[in-house]
């Protein structure tokens, strides 16, 4: 489409220096391959075309065959355990460590076994199965844990489905969310155009290892258990804040009303007037101003009129801003990302089309997701609903959608309107799809169509028409979803030879790729005046032998956070605001706001991110309640400044600092940045009530020590307020995994309180790490001594 050129232009002409960088390494290492960009999502590109399966390696005349495993530096990695491959997410630092021959240590997880029977119900999806357990797993608590799927019900479910699955693994909490090797997966590897003789090893392989699936093995033995009845599940959504939180689509209008009463708490508007007001039919969606009781609710009573393509509308709360059919999660499934081609097709011949404020794409995570489309003849109904390909890349699942039309942007303003996004994503954390949107629900891909149509997550599907046809009658969303037997018809565009076709010269690139200048040499020449890649700090001053270690002394405390600090509050991904610190770094580069690209994209310059670390639009710093945004307050001076600023003058006068935090802190992306940020920021040490595996081991890979409190402790509890001075000691003499320091905080009246605290350095080579300063100063001492 014209949008895909376009982006490709913008693309490369941002990101050239990147991708520059990329295919110097390509050229420098024999054994490193690049997939060029706009080709798809790293994990369905494996799922579809890069996995094995089993690998074979032959030395000295005799061939050794052995498991594919993986580890990748996003946490999304657990994709492939449909296929029947383990692997998992990893920060980038350990990840690093593993390319320089580093094994990957942890502690052997208990296996949690989730037996599935029955079949998916039709109006059903595996997009409803994934956020069913989501839910289900995150309430049990499965964090550390390996989860395993069996049961009878395993073969009513394809092997994309199974991909859904194992994909949001991190969302529910699991290091992997696996699925064995049987006849589907051998069915999958055919599809995808596999070589026929690696469906042959991946099978006689599984068999004689005793790993095949069938419908007589015996259950396996796990740690613990549980089950579900995919018959039950039904069409739902998550959100609007967490993957975990389901919503059943026919209580998706009472939902958004709860939800709605949460977001306006903060404004002027009394609760119980809203709680009012959405129980007596208060309708908080983009509807005309007429339908809204005439009762003065402030400014939850306003709608804001907006004009878009010559159509007039009006925004209330709950208008659905963004409609985007996005993320590897869903678009390597074709059942799903068929069903919403189907579904656009009945809504076009019904004469429905898409409200005019939704900002609508389709980014499918590979190539041969469009070709299916096109060959289905859907691709043309879902551009005719908007749904253009923009790219082949995570997009609006990251935060890329891009700026929001400058008429919708301006009524959410003016009306500080809680506007809406529904995605076919994995994350819908605060801040994460875009800056002004706050209500973001997950859903399938026929599901954000539907929504499209809607245009307001204020929606009844069994009394809400989806809009109206030429005729005036009312379109609803029973008459436009797909069947199982369209989806089936449809299905048979999905064949191996577009695979072979599409992935047969993948490595090489279009054009763009190949003409992209690259630097000579096996040693890479960095450019001082680059504002996209800097030589990295983290080597400077490092000593041929660690220093001992030292107890923290009069640190300070520089956040005060609460539950579920997620890895983009720590370390934003998206959009980089000209007013803060990392925007106003890059104007003094003498770089335009129009070229700063995103957080993401300047991963490869510590200044940038070092300033973005902490500075989500959306955090909370209970040092400054009431307030969202990177801020803080500077101690003992009471001093307001942002994050970085404070970090700058704590550095100054040497003090140190320590970040305290609630439950699941660090869940999320396995964004290696979060940590590096963190230390560069001066943290010496995280207190919190409970980690995130990935995060948790990126602290300690960059030598920041993860504390835990003790069981049943917080710093509520405590009654820690993050003005005391506090020492951490424990840390200078025979450090050993999980052993308990003492904390003592001082407050502002020299009153002492004494706790311990549990330092998740959990393994010897955790204690190691530590002690070098972090992993890759392990590993280099190890590589020169």
């Amino acid at each position: 489409s014209a949008a895909f050129g376009a982006n490709v232009e913008l693309e490369f002409e941002r990101n050239r220096e990147r991708y520059a960088f990329l295919r110097w390494g390509q050229r420098a290492f024999g054994n490193f391959r690049v997939v060029p960009p706009d080709t798809g999502i790293v994990h369905q590109v494996n799922l579809e075309y890069l996995a094995p399966v089993v690998f074979r390696q032959g030395n000295n005349g005799e061939q050794l065959a052995y498991p594919d495993t993986v580890l990748g530096t996003d946490s999304h990695t657990t994709m492939v355990n449909g296929l029947g491959v383990v692997g998992w997410g990893v920060g980038g630092i350990e990840a690093e460590a593993a390319m320089l021959g580093q094994p990957t240590v942890m502690l052997v997880p208990q296996v949690i076994g989730v037996r599935l029977h029955g079949a998916v119900a039709p109006g059903a999806t595996a997009t409803d199965v994934v956020l069913t357990v989501t839910e289900m797993l995150r309430k049990r608590g499965v964090v550390g844990k390996f989860v395993e799927f069996y049961g009878p019900g395993l073969s009513s479910l394809g092997l994309a489905d199974r991909a859904t699955i194992a994909n949001m693994a991190p969302e529910y909490g699991a290091t992997i969310g696996f699925f064995p090797i049987d006849d589907e997966t051998l069915a999958y590897l055919r599809l995808t155009g596999r070589d026929p003789g690696i469906v042959e090893l991946v099978e006689a392989y599984a068999r004689a290892q005793g790993l095949f699936r069938s419908a007589s093995t015996p259950d396996p033995i796990f740690s613990d258990r549980l089950e579900l009845d995919l018959g039950l599940v039904e069409p739902s959504l998550a959100g609007p804040r967490r993957p975990q939180d389901r919503v059943p689509l026919r209580g998706m209008r009472g939902a958004w009303r709860q939800a709605l009463r949460d977001f306006v708490k903060d404004q002027t508007v009394n609760d119980t007037t809203v709680a009012n007001w959405v129980a007596e039919g208060g309708r908080p969606g983009p509807t005309a101003a007429t339908t809204f009781h005439p009762r003065d609710l402030g400014e939850l009573s306003k709608t804001v009129p907006v004009e878009m393509d010559g159509q007039q509308g009006e925004l209330g709360h709950g208008a659905v801003v963004i409609a985007a059919i996005t993320s590897c999660t869903n678009t390597s499934n074709p059942s799903v990302m068929l069903g919403a081609g189907i579904l656009a097709r009945k809504a076009v011949a019904r004469g429905l089309r898409v409200r005019p404020w939704v900002k609508t794409s389709l980014a499918p995570g590979s190539k041969v997701v469009t070709r299916y489309l096109e060959e289905a003849g859907l691709l043309r109904d879902l551009e005719c609903l908007g749904f253009h390909v923009v790219g082949y890349g995570c997009t609006t699942c990251i935060g890329n959608s891009g700026p929001l039309p400058e008429p919708v942007a301006a009524a959410v303003k003016k009306g500080e309107l809680v506007a809406a996004a529904v995605l076919s994503g994995n994350r819908n954390f605060e801040g994460r799809i875009n800056a002004l949107v706050r209500a973001n629900y997950l859903a399938s891909p026929p599901l954000v169509v539907a929504f499209a149509l809607a245009g307001t997550v204020h929606f009844d599907p069994q009394h809400d028409p989806l809009g109206t046809d030429p005729q005036g009658r009312p379109v609803f969303l029973h008459d436009v979803w797909p069947s199982p037997e369209e989806i089936r018809a449809a299905m048979q565009a999905v064949g191996a030879r577009l695979f072979r076709e599409e992935y047969g010269r993948v490595t090489e690139g279009d054009e763009h790729w190949r003409s992209l200048p690259v630097p000579e040499g096996e040693l890479y020449a960095w450019d001082a005046t680059s504002t996209y890649i800097k030589s990295p700090p983290f080597f400077e001053g490092m000593s041929a032998r660690p220093k001992p270690l030292t107890d923290i002394r009069g640190a300070r405390v520089l956040a005060l956070l609460g539950d579920s600090i997620t890895t983009d509050h720590i370390s934003p991904a998206g959009s980089i605001p000209s007013d803060s610190p990392a925007g106003r770094y890059l104007i003094a580069q003498g770089v335009t706001p129009k070229e700063f690209n995103s957080y993401g994209a300047r991963r490869g310059n510590h200044e940038v991110m070092l300033r973005g670390t902490f500075a989500n639009i959306r955090l909370r710093n209970l040092l400054v309640p009431g307030v969202e945004g990177g801020w803080t307050v500077r101690l003992p001076s009471g001093e307001r400044l942002t994050i970085y600023d404070a970090a700058m003058r704590y550095r100054d006068e040497a003090v140190p600092l320590v970040v305290i935090a609630g439950k699941e802190y660090g869940t999320g992306s396995s964004r290696d940045w979060a940590a590096k940020g963190t230390l560069l920021l001066g943290v010496r040490a995280v207190i919190a009530e409970s980690y995130e595996r990935i995060h948790r081991s990126n602290l300690v890979g960059m030598g920041v020590m993860p504390l835990e409190f003790e069981a049943g402790q917080s710093a509520a509890s405590l009654g820690l307020t993050g003005r005391e001075v506090y020492d951490i000691e424990g840390l200078a003499e025979n450090l050993a995994p999980q052993k308990r320091l003492t904390v003592r905080a001082k407050d502002e009246g020299g009153r002492a309180k004494t706790f311990t605290a549990i330092a998740r350095v959990d393994t010897p080579d955790d204690v190691a790490y530590y002690h070098h300063g972090g992993l890759l100063p392990y590993v280099l001492r190890g590589m020169i001594a």
